[in-house]
């Protein structure tokens, strides 16, 4: 049998293919659409988190930022309070010096005021001064001189009285006796007591004479000691100029800008130190290397350095004039100062022009009514007190026995004595001032007499 080939199969057309497409997308096209919606809602989802995420993060920079600006400025405050320190530290240095150097003043004090100023101390703490002779009693009364004398006798006729009863029987006794049989007692009684008197007197005196003593050696102890400090301190201060002091630098002032071989060298030295390299080692390779750079390598680092060496310039300036405008202001301060002081003055010169012009005024007037009064010089003066009597007699003795004793010691002297002085000398110069007193009552008389006459 004859075998029948196969017909070729007949193309399709192109308008069969796109409605086989269309169909195709008609039958998968709501299979499809609502992936797409998850998709782009997820999206959008994904959107939002990242803008919160973004805003979290701008927040946070934020703090970061601030708590950094926190940190920068408690550390310059850190430094302040340090470079403050320092300062205080020199000052306290050089105050601890001069303690030092004052412990080194050794004065070189008299013997009699060091004595003085031991007895004081003794006297403050308590301590009780040795006497060389014995204590001077009081004198005993009239009473007790004759119980002295009779105790015996009452004892023996009453053997078994106690004390009590014997003072008893002796006062009973005393009462009756006469004033002739007190009188002995009460004349024994007066001279002890003057005895008495006159030692405590003399004591006091030397007392007194010595206090004054001790006061003129203080005085010049004191006037030594004040020579002797001063010298002291000169010589410190002389000392102290020859050695070198160091001048306290100016915080505020800007410092001097690194060179290009600075800047190069602080960028090289952590690379070479990596290799636990000395630091004299590290200078001489970058010393070396920057020798052997080239200049257009060289370039930026002279850039940088001038630059700095710009602003370095422009800080100078600005430094110089707030110093010149501070010394300005002191200047004004200074000058204001001396205006106020200078009214002050003034003022103070007119008081006492008013105050002289009133004095002058007072004493014109009373030299012009004493002008005008008749001024007699026969009228009779007023006599000295006793007091006075007694100052011209006391001051030629102490002129001579002290030569070259003060006037103000010399009439405290005389004080004492007058305090000290007994009844009857007393009563001698008392009737020698009451004698001048009548004679001068007598002339007074007689001159208005004189007077009435004319």
């Amino acid at each position: 049998m004859a075998t029948v080939a196969n017909p070729a199969p007949a193309k399709k057309s192109r308008n069969s293919r796109k409605a086989l497409k269309q169909k195709n997308e008609i039958v998968e096209s709501p299979l499809l659409s609502p992936a797409k919606g998850k998709e782009t809602k997820s999206y959008e989802k994904d959107l939002m988190e990242m803008q919160a995420m973004l805003e979290k993060m701008k927040i946070e920079k934020e703090k970061t930022e601030d708590l950094l600006k926190e940190k920068d400025e408690i550390l310059r405050k850190k430094e302040e309070e340090l470079e403050t320190r320092d300062v205080e530290q020199e000052k306290l240095k050089v105050e601890l010096k001069k303690l030092q150097k004052m412990k080194e003043f050794k004065p070189n004090m008299t013997l009699a005021f060091c004595q003085s100023l031991a007895q004081t101390e003794d006297d403050k703490k308590g301590k009780k001064k040795k006497k060389d002779g014995a204590e001077t009693k009081r004198p005993s009364t009239p009473y007790i001189l004759w119980c002295k004398d009779n105790w015996n006798e009452v004892k023996k006729e009453n053997p078994d009285s106690y004390f009590k009863e014997t003072s008893n029987i002796l006062g009973a006794k005393w009462k009756t006796l006469s004033a002739e049989e007190k009188k002995p007692y009460e004349e024994k009684y007066k001279a002890e007591k003057e005895a008495y008197l006159q030692v405590i007197t003399k004591e006091k005196r030397e007392r007194e004479a010595m206090k004054l003593l001790e006061d003129e050696q203080k005085q010049k102890t004191a006037l030594e000691l004040l020579d002797q400090y001063l010298h002291f301190v000169q010589e410190a201060e002389q000392e102290d100029n020859n050695k070198k002091t160091k001048k306290i630098k100016d915080p505020l002032k800007p410092k001097q800008p690194i060179s290009a071989y600075l800047i190069y060298a602080n960028e090289r030295r952590p690379a070479l130190r990596e290799d636990n390299k000395s630091v004299i080692e590290v200078a001489k390779l970058t010393g070396e290397e920057w020798k052997n750079l080239s200049e257009e390598q060289k370039a930026p680092y002279d850039k940088m350095a001038k630059k700095n060496k710009e602003i370095y310039l422009e800080e100078m300036e600005g430094y110089k004039r707030t110093k010149e405008e501070e010394a300005m202001s002191q200047k004004k301060e200074e000058e204001e100062l001396m205006k106020l002081h200078k009214q002050e003055a003034l003022q103070l010169l007119k008081k006492k022009e008013k105050a002289d012009h009133i004095i002058k005024k007072k004493k014109e007037t009373t030299k012009k009514k004493k002008k005008n009064e008749d001024v007699n010089p026969n009228k009779p003066k007023k006599p000295a007190s006793s007091f006075f009597l007694f100052c011209k007699d006391a001051r030629k003795s102490l002129a001579e026995e002290h030569p070259g004793i003060n006037n103000s010691t010399l009439t405290a002297h005389i004080s004492l004595k007058w305090k000290e002085l007994g009844e009857e000398e007393r009563q001698m110069y008392n009737g020698k001032a009451a004698e001048l007193m009548e004679a001068y009552k007598k002339e007074v008389e007689e001159y208005n007499k004189t007077k009435a006459a004319a």
